[in-house]
């Protein structure tokens, strides 16, 4: 079922009474951009954003929001959120400032009906808003049609979210406790400042690092591994995945020009490490909840590492081997492998390193033809599983 979510961005910042909790820089853009994408990846299909008033980082943000697909607008008095709330599904309601691991959110937005995650009182809980005298509110709500317009009727100019957690107590809402080990690890935290923010950006980057899709091969056990331990580190000095990914494509241009000097094994080094840059890129999107790159600007240091290939075979079958390796790279990106092994699928990553090891020995020639063999061994296998 969808829903929408209500996202609070009015609350100062403890830093400065001008900044708003909402502007604080978090995992390489504003915190409600964050909160908003968490929302979207749960399943809310529209966001609204409560604000006093209108600044230009919060009109940016939903600039940005709505360049990737979310739908967003901002709200600046009840009569707004009675006209634009929906009517006939539940809500999300997310504090000013919360900050979740992504396992919340999709566990309230699968739930039904009046939800709220709630932790015990304790020293590490203070920051949240009490709801009676064992628990809080741990900043996140689902809230159904009936109680969100059966308060905004009552609401005049109260506090939105804080009159929804109470309405919905004394509802008797259904509450789903965080564990202790979130509140003490950072994954469930109410950030005030900069400070607190670039702390809790780094247990949830340490936390996402883990995740997402990784390609086949090489690029599977050494590159994507490698990208992790690095990437949370570039996160937290707001290095934009964009200047990542130009920065390898501009690396496999460079790469070509030790190939036109016949220096292949240099080239390959410098194309391998385009690649890594590629998938740091790749990673940093992930972290940030960002859609995954499409189109050419997506595939450019894997498309250079293949022109290398050919510029240094120099025969008709470089040329078939690229081809292959581009109909495995597209596959495997567009998770098309079916239910191969990331060992099975012979990426342009592994090739290069097998061209690496060949030329080495002096058997340049020997490493493209085992190349091309393993490459219509990994078409194979990958059309074979997908037919199981």
């Amino acid at each position: 079922m969808s829903f929408a979510a209500i996202l609070g961005a009015s609350r100062a910042s403890g830093d400065s009474p001008a900044g708003l909790r909402a502007s604080l820089y978090f995992a390489g853009q504003s915190l409600i951009e964050y909160q908003a994408r968490q929302a979207a990846q749960a399943g809310a299909d529209r966001i609204m954003i409560l604000v006093s008033v209108i600044t230009p980082a919060l009109s940016q943000a939903v600039d940005r929001l709505s360049a990737d697909g979310i739908a967003v607008a901002l709200i600046r008095d009840m009569v707004s959120m009675v006209r634009d709330a929906p009517r006939d599904s539940d809500v999300l309601l997310v504090a000013d400032g919360a900050i979740l691991a992504q396992a919340h959110f999709d566990e309230i937005g699968q739930a039904n009906g009046n939800v709220m995650l709630v932790t015990d009182d304790s020293r590490a809980s203070a920051p949240f808003e009490r709801i009676d005298a064992g628990q809080r509110w741990a900043g996140l709500a689902r809230i159904s049609p009936d109680l969100l317009f059966g308060t905004l009727d009552m609401i005049g100019d109260w506090d939105l979210a804080l009159t929804l957690v109470r309405t919905a107590v004394q509802k008797g809402a259904r509450r789903i406790t965080v564990p202790h080990d979130d509140l003490l690890e950072g994954r469930v935290a109410l950030v005030e400042s900069q400070a607190h923010a670039d702390l809790v950006a780094r247990a949830v980057t340490a936390a996402g690092a883990g995740q997402g899709h990784s390609r086949g091969g090489i690029e599977h056990y050494l590159l994507a591994p490698l990208a992790r331990i690095v990437s949370p580190s570039l996160m937290r000095m707001q290095v934009p995945a964009l200047q990542v990914r130009i920065a390898a494509i501009a690396l496999g241009a460079v790469a070509m020009v030790p190939i036109e000097l016949l220096w292949p094994l240099t080239g390959f080094c410098l194309l391998i490490a385009a690649l890594f840059l590629s998938e740091i890129s790749d990673r940093l999107a992930n972290l940030a909840l960002r859609p995954p790159p499409t189109g050419w600007l997506a595939l450019g240091a894997p498309i250079m590492a293949l022109v290398g290939m050919v510029l240094a075979g120099g025969t008709t079958l470089a040329a078939d081997l690229a081809l292959m390796l581009g109909i495995i790279m597209l596959a495997d990106r567009w998770r098309r492998t079916g239910n191969a092994r990331p060992w099975m699928i012979f990426t342009p990553g592994t090739a290069l390193l097998l061209l690496i090891l060949s030329g080495l020995g002096g058997m340049m020639t020997g490493g493209f033809r085992v190349a091309m063999l393993l490459s219509i061994a990994s078409v194979a296998t990958i059309l074979l599983k997908k037919a199981e």
